[in-house]
């Protein structure tokens, strides 16, 4: 069965039927209480994202002590019994008691919801946690919480169990520095899972190393034995340099400048690939803004008017090209933006997106300013950058006639869809759902075995064009690429548009083999570099089609694992039974693929989501890129990791 998000109504739970509402009706969650009822609202989930999010939680504080200068080391220590601890060397949690609330301020801290000393700006300038969401939600969704304080040459010590403290404060020690540890276990009633991933915390601790010049961030895994290291005296040049490790660069260094501006700090470090994606990552106050916002449009719109300015200045450019576009500007461009502000204005809990308007002003000014001074004191790199520019201006030109194919005419009559796909009867998209499967014999078993109120098949002949190697003009001329932007919906790159998407779930549906594998890994890196806003709504799903069908006389089952078949063989009991190795989804019957891959009371279905932003970029470059050695360090790290492997 599909695995669904679920909502709860927050009143309809507290009301009686046949009974009056009256104000006795009002549920009132005191202290933490609220947190644990709702954990989803604070982290977002209770799965491996939210249970991550709580180490950053914790660390963000560590962070934001060294923006403010008191704090040069962070450590984090993943533990035998799944608990966490985060050290650092800052100021330590104020432990004196708080005049009004006769608590310590530890204890307010660890607490009270909106607690915190990052509301005025007399403790901490810039703070990446403004909302006083942080380390109380830690404690009250662990287990246990316990904070050692190292302040006034003393250790101070108290815990928590689910958000209460079971001890007082009290002084444990002497200590020759001032920091804070925070080691919690995370509450099992509360996750899914507490068993903590060290590839998914050390990309975000290296993020945050990178973003903070010269902090030192180390991360150790008492179970696997893993240790690393992270400190960048480069800052963010070396996080560029970083991202482009494994692509060919136009220019050896990054352009790198940073300045003070109405009170904001900006940083910039860009370098060109000679590849054709853009790889542009915004961040403020630490925070990755992975929607943009102003300061990302600002950035935008400087280094295109920059661009434009120097090539008609050096006669660059000739008739057929007037005006670059800012695709064609940062093809293949690798660019980390980093902006520190006082006030900054984030939309929503999630702080994807800035929406602070002064900052597009500033950005433009400063991009604009220093982009124009490397050009005029650099021309050799300028003209490479400025030819490569217009080879991209004219490719895009070329694939014009090609775009223009692929753009959804008349969404109601369905004209313009492509000839190959079956579509649903269904014209809600949020009711519907599209099938990408490969090869004509899976897609004519899938369109017999469909549900066709909501279901719509499109079959794919062959792989994809690999788009981590092509241009948009040659990406456009593919016809299965074609097929698909037109079968979805809402067009590519600069001209998406997600309220075109015609359906809200899109499900890679491959062979379970190598083939299958390479097919799904080619979708995905198309997906991901042009059409990454579906991924960002959750409207990717692939397919998890059964690997071993079952057969004792007329009992037939299915296993989609290894460890489920040996189950199922086991229930079955003595005696002979037929064993079945799916490859391919054209072996299975229009019944036989409905009721184990389609059907939504039976199948399941692997949403795709992206945690981790810069990982995803590498990953993608290093599966899909013209460079081998990566591909084969690749291979060489993870081989042991495979589950099935086929011969």
């Amino acid at each position: 069965m599909d695995q669904k998000d679920v909502s709860l109504d927050l009143y309809a739970g507290d009301i009686k039927t046949k009974e009056t509402y009256d104000a006795s009706s009002i549920q009132v969650l005191e202290g933490l209480q609220a947190v644990r009822k709702r954990p989803s609202m604070y982290i977002g989930s209770t799965d491996a994202r939210g249970l991550h999010h709580l180490v950053y939680e914790v660390v963000d504080n560590s962070v934001d002590e060294a923006l403010a200068g008191y704090c040069n080391r962070i450590d984090v220590s993943l533990h035998a019994d799944n608990s966490v601890s985060i050290d650092d060397n800052g100021r330590g949690i104020p432990v004196d008691i708080h005049p009004k609330y006769n608590k310590s301020g530890v204890e307010l801290a660890m607490t009270v919801l909106h607690a915190g000393g990052k509301f005025d700006k007399k403790t901490y300038k810039v703070s990446g946690g403004l909302h006083g969401v942080g380390v109380h939600v830690v404690n009250a969704l662990s287990e246990r919480l316990e904070v050692r304080i190292r302040r006034n040459g003393k250790v101070y010590y108290q815990r928590y169990e689910r958000g209460d403290p079971v001890t007082e404060l009290k002084t444990i020690g002497d200590a020759a520095d001032t920091g804070t540890t925070v080691q919690f276990k995370p509450d099992t009633k509360i996750f899914e899972s507490i068993e903590f991933n060290f590839e998914t915390l050390s990309n975000r601790l290296r993020e945050l190393a990178f973003l903070n010049r010269g902090l030192k961030i180390t991360i150790k895994d008492e179970n696997s034995q893993k240790e690393s290291v992270f400190q960048y005296d480069g800052g963010i040049a070396s996080f560029v340099e970083y991202i482009n490790k494994n692509k060919v660069v136009l220019h050896e260094k990054p352009i790198y400048f940073q300045t003070q501006r109405n009170g904001t700090n900006i940083e910039v470090a860009l370098q060109y690939t000679d590849g054709y994606v853009e790889s542009v990552f915004t961040f403020a106050n630490n925070i990755n803004t992975t929607d943009g916002g102003t300061h990302l449009v600002g950035f935008k719109s400087a280094l295109t008017r920059c661009a434009n300015d120097y090539a008609k200045r050096n006669d660059l450019l000739d008739d057929e090209v007037e005006v670059l576009s800012g695709e064609d500007v940062r093809e293949g461009l690798a660019c980390v933006l980093s902006v520190k502000i006082e006030e900054p204005q984030f939309e929503g809990q999630t702080k994807t997106r800035l929406g602070n308007s002064e900052l597009k002003g500033i950005v433009d000014s400063v991009v604009y300013e220093k982009m124009s001074e490397f050009f005029e004191e650099n021309p050799k790199i300028a003209e490479n950058i400025l030819k490569k520019t217009i080879l991209a201006y004219r490719a895009r030109d070329a694939a014009r006639k090609a775009r223009e194919l692929t753009r959804r005419k008349g969404l109601l009559e369905g004209g313009g869809l492509p000839g190959k796909l079956a579509d649903c009867a269904e014209r809600d998209p949020a009711l519907s759902e599209l099938f990408i499967v490969e090869g004509d014999s899976a897609g004519g078993s899938a369109k017999q075995g469909r549900n066709r109120q909501n279901q719509a098949i499109l079959p794919l002949r062959g792989k994809i064009l690999n788009v981590e190697k092509s241009r948009i003009d040659k990406i456009l001329e593919n016809a299965e690429i074609r097929a698909l932007i037109t079968a979805i919906g809402t067009g590519i790159s600069e001209e998406f548009d997600i309220k075109k998407a015609r359906y809200h779930k899109v499900v890679l549906m491959t062979d379970a083999d190598v083939d299958g594998a390479h097919i799904r890994t080619l979708l995905l890196t198309f997906l991901y570099r042009y059409m990454k806003p579906l991924i960002d709504n959750g409207y990717i799903y692939i397919a998890q089609p059964p690997l071993y069908k079952i057969k004792k006389g007329k009992l037939e089952v299915y296993a989609y694992t290894e460890k489920e078949k040996e189950t199922k063989i086991a229930e079955l009991g003595g005696g002979s039974v037929g064993i079945q190795r799916y490859k391919g989804l054209g072996e299975m019957n229009p019944t036989q693929l409905w009721e184990t891959t389609m059907n939504p009371e039976k199948r399941m279905l692997l949403r795709v989501t992206e945690e981790n932003a810069v990982a995803a970029d590498a990953l993608f470059t290093i599966l899909m890129g013209d460079q081998v050695e990566p591909r084969r360090q690749f291979i060489q790290e993870h081989a042991k990791e495979v589950v099935n492997l086929d011969i």
